[in-house]
């Protein structure tokens, strides 16, 4: 049994909803994976889909029924344009939403790209005892996400409590 202090590396998936990029030009999601190996996760699977809420709902379903995946991360897709389907495609698919994360990535946003940041539909929430995070599809946005947010809470030695340790009750 792990104490408190140890880390407890997480496997991780990463999405990429995009109309345009390619695994080439894919840069928020080549971000994520970089930051989720060095800080010590493992990353299981990594996709690029376009922003169609059916393929969506089909590759993060197959990941959540994976008891081997503990968390999702999703960039692109959470703007407030037309096509612009992420939200609409997977929180049907959650158990339960975790506001706070929307709220304080809006809150930190704020910082670095003004009141733009009203725009910004990120999301987070559990299904199946799997965490998702949706975010958006900038890289700075997932830079945002990762260095203010997700790393500590990601960490099983972030104090006072982080997701991290949660992982094993989730099922209760």
């Amino acid at each position: 049994m792990s104490q408190a202090t140890d880390f407890l590396p997480l496997s991780l998936c990463v999405l990429t909803v995009s109309d345009t990029r390619t695994r080439e030009n894919d840069t928020s999601g080549d971000y994520l994976v970089q930051a989720l190996t060095d800080a010590g996760h493992r990353v299981v699977e990594r996709a690029l889909l376009p922003d169609d809420r059916y393929k969506l709902r089909a590759c993060v379903s197959q990941w959540i029924a994976d008891d081997k995946v503990d968390g999702i991360l999703v960039t692109g897709g959470t703007g407030f344009t037309g096509r612009d389907s992420t939200p609409e495609a997977l929180l049907p698919l959650l158990d339960k939403q975790m506001p706070g994360f929307g709220e304080m990535f809006r809150a930190v946003s704020i910082e670095e790209i003004g009141t733009s940041s009203l725009q910004s539909r990120a999301f987070a929430g559990m299904a199946n005892g799997t965490f998702l995070f949706a975010l958006p599809g900038s890289t700075s946005a997932c830079r945002t996400a990762w260095d203010k947010i997700l790393r500590a809470q990601l960490d099983s030695r972030t104090k006072p409590c982080n997701l991290a340790t949660l992982r094993p009750r989730l099922r209760e």
